[in-house]
């Protein structure tokens, strides 16, 4: 019997019949595949979120945009990434010099970089040995490993064990003033300090704020295999750093400045510098010493001559500390 006789048969009889209720189930079964297929297709063809790009490497601020600006640092890390770090080291590279800018800011900028260089000349009444601030900051302050400006300026206000209190960046300035200049600081509203300021701002142009970029400060040193010791610090003076900065230690003086600056005595920092601890000297001497040639000497060699420069007298720490 056909489908069609059947169905005829029952509307005429009117009785009830089974396979009513078999038709009724297949028909439900056949709507619910009609709406639930094409939901589970089109939700498997949608493409995911798109993910943010990854950052191109970083590319040098003397290549310079439309405007004159340097170029916004490309590695910028993402808050997620901040947040379960403690430090995150990023490159960076500080504008060049030819991208100075002009006018009042350029001219602040100028005098700053001159302050930086000569400051024996552009901030003497705040000075009170013969450094310069280049000489523990190489290559104007742009070197990296040698506590190069722009990786400075972005970390502060930050809080120092030096003086158990958060500091701004002018408050730091001052302390290099007073210890490693063996001088006194200038007023925050100077116009050397502003000038200064200035010139580390520019240098830092586009770096990240609050974030550690590569270079910063001088690389830290593991413990060396025998304790520091002056006495081999000697010999390694000797042969690596007298010809520059005298047997005494006194520096090499040329038409009245100093190519190469006297390392203890009345004329070098005082102890209360940074460079007073045989720590920083080591990490400081291992990255950049003797000039142009760092990294040469071990690392137990350079524990051992900053261990033989800091044994030596300098100008006393003037919170009131014995000088190392």
């Amino acid at each position: 019997m056909s489908f069609k006789t059947w169905y005829e048969s029952q509307k005429q009889t009117r009785k009830f019949h089974p396979g009513w209720i078999v038709i009724g189930v297949v028909g439900v079964l056949i709507v619910l595949g009609l709406v639930a297929i094409p939901a589970v297709l089109v939700s498997e063809t949608v493409p995911p979120p798109a993910t943010a790009a990854a950052p191109p490497d970083a590319s040098s601020h003397d290549k310079m945009p439309v405007g004159g600006m340097p170029e916004v640092i490309r590695q910028t890390p993402s808050p997620e990434s901040l947040r379960k770090a403690k430090t995150i080291r990023v490159d960076f590279s500080p504008p060049s010099e030819q991208a100075m800018p002009t006018g009042d800011f350029g001219d602040a900028v100028r005098l700053g970089k001159q302050i930086f260089t000569d400051t024996q000349t552009y901030a003497s009444q705040y000075v009170g040995n013969k450094l310069n601030c280049v000489n523990c900051h190489l290559g104007a302050g742009r070197k990296m490993d040698s506590a190069p400006l722009w990786a400075a300026y972005g970390m502060y206000p930050a809080y120092r064990d030096k003086n158990k209190r958060v500091n701004t960046y002018e408050e730091r300035l001052a302390g290099c003033f007073r210890f490693s200049m063996n001088g006194k600081a200038p007023a925050s509203d100077s116009k050397e300090m502003v000038a200064l300021v200035s010139y580390s701002y520019w240098l830092a142009s586009g770096a990240p704020v609050g974030v550690e970029l590569k270079g910063r400060g001088y690389p830290q040193l593991a413990d060396p295999p025998q304790a520091p010791d002056a006495a081999r610090g000697k010999v390694v003076f000797e042969a690596n750093c007298a010809l520059c900065h005298g047997a005494d230690g006194q520096g090499t003086e040329v038409d009245g400045h100093y190519a190469f600056p006297p390392l203890w005595g009345s004329n070098s920092f005082n102890g209360g510098a940074g460079m007073s601890r045989v720590k920083t000297a080591a990490a400081f001497i291992r990255a950049n010493m003797p000039l142009g040639k760092g990294n040469s000497l071990s690392e137990q060699e350079a524990w051992d001559v900053a261990k033989y420069i800091d044994s030596k007298p300098r100008p006393p720490d003037p919170r009131g500390a014995k000088s190392s």
